[in-house]
């Protein structure tokens, strides 16, 4: 990545993150909601019976509605744990416990199931920083999700989640960067 890319994603995110913490707690809550029967309709339109998710953090849109209806269904929902090594674990998320993991991020409590237990969902749920016109992902620096994708033999559909403001016509990449087959927003589910 060149110096100049390196610097607008670090630009980037710093904007995104503190647009996101402008959002007043009734925008909040109504992207919330919007943003919940926008997954439920994704979910169910792909016929999934397991799902890879996430517990967002407080700037995150919120997955944990979802999360919950997943897991009301009988949906089975395995949740990332982040690990020293820069792989992810996964536990099924049970939407009652849940710790704060490695960089304060919420995960489940539970068994580990390790990093290939991703290969047998149907669906996999992504976070963003934000998303381009083309299914570019920008995530939030760390590298996990690029690396867990990027390993998948057989990968099944990624939506990455971000507010309505974070799905733009470009965002700067790199080599490893991966796209993702579409973003839900709260206004709607785009499929690229």
């Amino acid at each position: 990545m060149t110096r100049d890319a390196s610097h607008e994603k670090r630009a980037l995110r710093a904007e995104l993150r503190e647009r996101r913490r402008q959002l007043s707690p009734r925008d909040r809550a109504n992207a919330t909601v919007a943003l919940r029967d926008q997954l439920i309709r994704l979910t169910t339109e792909s016929g999934a019976r397991s799902v890879a998710a996430y517990l967002s953090t407080t700037d995150e849109p919120d997955t944990r509605p979802f999360v919950d209806w997943a897991i009301e269904q009988g949906i089975r929902v395995l949740v990332p744990i982040s690990r020293d090594d820069g792989l992810l674990d996964w536990a099924v998320a049970d939407g009652k416990q849940e710790t704060e993991g490695l960089f304060g991020l919420p995960e489940p409590v539970g068994e580990l199931l390790g990093p290939i237990a991703i290969n047998d969902v149907d669906l996999i749920i992504v976070p963003a920083a934000s998303v381009d016109k083309t299914g570019m992902r920008m995530g939030w620096g760390r590298g996990y999700f690029d690396r867990t994708l990027g390993s998948m033999e057989r990968c099944p559909p990624v939506y990455a989640v971000t507010f309505d403001n974070e799905f733009v016509d470009s965002v700067p990449s790199e080599v490893h960067d991966k796209r993702v087959n579409g973003v839900v927003t709260p206004s709607g589910v785009v499929t690229f």
